[in-house]
């Protein structure tokens, strides 16, 4: 914690800080935010369960992310490493006030029912508008994007992109056995901590199956780059958008560099939609990868695979590379004869009145 510089101590109960003087625009910056969060504010409760921090055992310190109305700062909460996201209203635009408002009940009440070790842990949550906060744990490793950039293209081993990968799939799968889509799954939302373990994080957009609609993509606020088609177009949307952009974050990881880098995110999301354009797959990309993720970032969301079966590729995968390290270089894709398959079927059981074959 020594490179924490502490904003302000929010309790006198608790023990002091010190750390480098703060500029007047830091200080002024810090106080506007900090401000709101001297007491507890409103108790947030779902299910019986009273989900409000104990601000007087919370120490903001340094912000080390920030989005278009958060700020994501490092801190201590109960004597625990936390990562404390602040969410301000804008005062000048009460629409947009009530979305944010919506969004962080939808966070707070999304991530306070998931546990799994692919998913960020909640710890607490605080309501006093304009200013909203959401407790989580803290990953020292920062997001997926932040170590992508630091590599060099292509560069990162291909077990490493199959750990990354099957790791990513897991939390996922988690999440739509829960009835969540997530909505805005990207590198940056990807959070890595010991042992490069990776945590799916930041659910303010993201719903619950049921209650997701065509008119809760309009106004989508998610990132083209990584957006499926139909989400571009506001149509209809199930789980399937986020095993479309699973396939980018596996691209990105195999490549580490940004997909459609040289488009606007306005130019990518024409290209996806009209020009049916996916990101180049590298010269020399393991069968095993790119058969997979062609299947994932399909046109037609019914031909894109669920979580369950893409983790079950995944763990294949993982077994065959235990037993033979040149597995990925050699791997081809079986064919399958679905018209040959099913005549097998309907031979071994022709006795059956139940063998119907469709070709």
């Amino acid at each position: 914690m020594n490179n924490l510089y502490w904003l302000k101590q929010i309790s006198n109960n608790g023990p002091g800080r010190s750390g480098r003087r703060l500029s007047l625009g830091e200080y002024k910056r810090a106080v506007s935010w900090s401000k709101y969060l001297v007491s507890s504010g409103a108790a947030i409760k779902g299910d019986g369960e009273e989900w409000s921090a104990d601000m007087s055992q919370l120490y903001i310190g340094s912000k080390f992310a920030s989005g278009r109305h958060s700020r994501i700062y490092r801190g201590i909460y109960k004597q625990r490493d936390v990562a404390i996201k602040l969410i301000s209203q804008p005062e000048e635009d009460a629409d947009l006030a009530v979305q944010l408002e919506n969004q962080f009940n939808s966070e707070v009440a999304l991530l306070f029912r998931l546990r799994h070790p692919n998913i960020i842990t909640f710890i607490a949550a605080c309501k006093k508008p304009p200013v909203f906060c959401i407790i989580t744990e803290y990953l020292a490793g920062g997001s997926l994007r932040k170590y992508l950039q630091q590599q060099e293209p292509h560069s990162v081993p291909h077990k490493l992109v199959l750990k990354l990968a099957l790791d990513i799939a897991k939390g996922m799968q988690y999440l739509h056995s829960q009835g969540i889509l997530h909505r805005d799954l990207k590198s940056e939302n990807l959070l890595l901590g010991e042992d490069m373990c990776v945590k799916v994080a930041d659910f303010g957009i993201s719903c619950l199956e049921s209650q997701c609609s065509r008119d809760s993509a309009r106004g989508f606020t998610g990132t083209y780059r990584w957006m499926a088609p139909e989400m571009i177009k506001e149509k209809h949307h199930t789980k399937k958008v986020d095993v479309y952009s699973f396939a980018i974050v596996l691209w990105e990881i195999l490549t580490a560099q940004t997909p459609f880098e040289n488009m606007t995110p306005e130019q990518a999301a024409f290209a996806v939609t009209h020009k049916n354009a996916r990101p180049p797959l590298p010269p020399g990309c393991p069968l095993a990868f790119s058969h997979l993720i062609n299947r994932c970032w399909s046109s037609n969301p019914d031909k894109r695979p669920h979580f369950d079966e893409i983790v079950s590729i995944l763990e294949s995968y993982w077994e065959s590379l235990e037993e033979d390290p040149d597995f990925l270089s050699t791997y081809k894709p079986q064919r399958t004869n679905v018209l040959l398959g099913c005549l097998t079927k309907c031979i071994a059981g022709h006795r059956s009145n139940a063998c119907k074959c469709k070709a």
